[in-house]
């Protein structure tokens, strides 16, 4: 069965897919919603094909895989700081990752960059270890700040300014922290910042 409204080259290209993906398609509820198979593709009859990631025929069908996914954690393991974390990025640095599904985390620059256009959910927990200073944390996105978190306590050994948002992202936008106020020193062991698609626009 082929995505309903679809006209008819639409139709036989979509049909000639699917039988080629070997999969199970289902209704779409109009001619530009995509349709979720139960196979590896995923057809989209759309009448303003765009160019995120998917390949796309000229009678407006995108083909895209149903197993592009992007998620990342990364955590920070030491205490050290490193010599990169200068007055000039304040860029908060993680030092091991453990998921990066689709490669898009660069854990050197602890910078993700998204490969297509989408909402996005991310979420961090920087911990100030020793600090009596108070930090602010800002989320960055192409180097403008989309939340902030605070942690201040003097009176605890460790403490973490913590934060969680759902975005809209496009295609190559960049997403890393950035220590805004106050230092880190003594380190931010614990630490993480976590990311994923929750789904493609």
């Amino acid at each position: 069965m082929v995505p309903a409204r679809c006209p008819g080259p639409c139709a036989m290209l979509a049909l000639t897919l699917l039988l080629g993906c070997g999969v199970a398609s289902s209704l779409g509820q109009n001619d530009t919603e995509p349709i979720v198979l139960e196979g590896k593709c995923l057809v989209v009859c759309d009448s303003n094909p765009s160019s995120d990631g998917g390949v796309t025929s000229s009678l407006g069908i995108s083909v895209r895989s149903a197993g592009a996914k992007v998620a990342f954690s990364a955590v920070r393991g030491t205490n050290h700081e490193p010599s990169e974390m200068s007055n000039t990025s304040m860029t908060i640095y993680f030092d091991q990752v453990l998921v990066n599904i689709g490669n898009h985390f660069d854990l050197k620059a602890s910078v993700f960059q998204a490969p297509r256009r989408g909402i996005y959910s991310f979420s961090f927990h920087v911990v100030k270890v020793y600090n009596r200073q108070t930090i602010q944390v800002n989320l960055m996105q192409n180097d403008y700040p989309v939340i902030s978190a605070f942690a201040g306590d003097q009176d605890v050994t460790r403490e973490a300014a913590s934060n969680g948002v759902l975005l809209m992202v496009e295609r190559e936008d960049r997403v890393y922290l950035k220590l805004e106020r106050g230092t880190l020193m003594g380190g931010w062991k614990y630490s993480t910042f976590s990311g994923f698609l929750v789904f493609p626009l």
